[in-house]
């Protein structure tokens, strides 16, 4: 991939800011979450988590199944806010 690449649509994050937090010594997805916002916008991660974790393990060494997973929050799937509004009533979402 190129340096340009978008990895994180959510947040705009680029293939090459992810490169430069594991030059400057990030290891794991929630410290890249932390300092980028990956895994934070609309697809709570759904679309760039698996990319960034190949490039830790790409970049590191670590094996795949070792690398720990972020934490999430809720709601961990958007929901529209007309839903909390009512009460949660109803089972649409977003």
């Amino acid at each position: 991939m190129e340096e340009k690449t978008i990895i994180c649509r959510c947040e705009d994050v680029t293939l090459e800011e992810v490169r430069q937090l594991l030059r400057e010594g990030a290891r794991t997805l929630d410290e890249i979450k932390r300092l980028k916002r990956c895994g934070m916008g609309p697809c709570q991660g759904r679309t760039c988590r698996p990319l960034i974790a190949a490039e830790i393990t790409r970049a590191t060494g670590q094996d795949p199944a070792t690398l720990p997973m972020p934490t999430f929050r809720p709601p961990a799937v958007p929901i529209k806010l007309g839903i909390l509004a009512r009460g949660g009533a109803g089972n649409e979402q977003a």
